[in-house]
């Protein structure tokens, strides 16, 4: 059975999603998710991904408020209840 889960886009990335805030996607992990989004909202795809297919360098995900770097990645479980963030890295120092 499908699981979906909230995803929330972060304003630089709406408009590759019909301008909307948070969307629905099916999947078991973050990497399936991600998968289901594309099939959604192709536009995502250079936003989301890098070209070696990891996360890309300039976005953080979250599974609810962890960072899913520190988790397993594509690979971390998700479940019914849990949101899915999508933020832009911020850079500085």
């Amino acid at each position: 059975m499908a699981i979906e889960v909230e995803v929330r886009l972060p304003t630089v990335l709406r408009q590759h999603a019909g301008g909307q805030a948070t969307v629905m996607a099916n999947g078991e992990t973050v990497g399936a998710i991600f998968e289901d989004l594309l099939r959604q909202f192709p536009l995502l795809k250079g936003q989301l991904l890098g070209d070696d297919g990891s996360i890309h360098k300039f976005i953080n995900v979250y599974k609810n408020d962890d960072d899913v770097r520190y988790l397993d990645k594509l690979d971390t479980p998700v479940g019914a209840d849990d949101v899915i963030s999508i933020l832009p890295a911020v850079a500085g120092g």
